[in-house]
């Protein structure tokens, strides 16, 4: 859609907040068969935080954004309250929005996949292939031995679906430990 068009459309506001500084077309991304590939008007607050972190409160504009009758601008508010659904507020419009089977087949393919963070004891982000070290003494259950306080474990690797959660070797045997037990070296 032209940005005249996005414009009128919108009465030069964005579609989400409804503010009126630093608009700027939006591509809203494509659905699961790359088919529906739309646009819409938002300002430049909006768009940094839809790709960036979320300020809860800036998106309780949410409220009336929702009831749009723009395919694109619904579909953004549904993976916008899908990314806030630990708030109160935001899970109660979640279960409020309506959209159609197309428009919510869009919503979810185009939906961010939450990438874990697995952190150590003291909130160093680790990542595949770093050493740690093991915080505390730590039996491990059906080998037969302690795992000591002090240990290194080099060349870890991240469970993919548990943050709390590294693989490494230990005294020849791969274990599972857990990050809440281990500094980064």
């Amino acid at each position: 859609m032209p940005l005249s068009a996005l414009s009128a459309r919108s009465n030069d506001q964005c579609e989400l907040c409804g503010s009126s500084d630093h608009l700027a077309q939006y591509d809203v991304g494509p659905n699961a068969d790359n088919t529906v590939h739309m646009s819409a008007f938002l300002c430049q607050k909006c768009i940094e935080q839809i790709d960036g972190e979320l300020d809860p409160h800036h998106w309780r504009c949410l409220t009336s954004s929702m009831w749009s009758e723009h395919a694109p601008v619904k579909v953004l508010v549904w993976r916008l309250l899908d990314r806030l659904k630990d708030e109160a507020w935001a899970h109660d419009l979640f279960d409020m929005l309506y959209l159609e089977a197309d428009e919510l087949e869009w919503a979810k393919a185009g939906a961010a996949v939450p990438k874990l963070e697995h952190k150590d004891a003291n909130g160093t982000v680790l990542v595949a292939g770093d050493a740690v070290t093991l915080v505390k003494d730590l039996p491990v259950k059906g080998a037969g031995f302690t795992a000591k306080r002090g240990t290194a474990v080099r060349n870890i690797s991240l469970v993919e679906d548990n943050a709390g959660q590294i693989e490494g070797r230990v005294e020849g045997q791969r274990i599972v430990i857990l990050t809440e037990f281990v500094k980064k070296r």
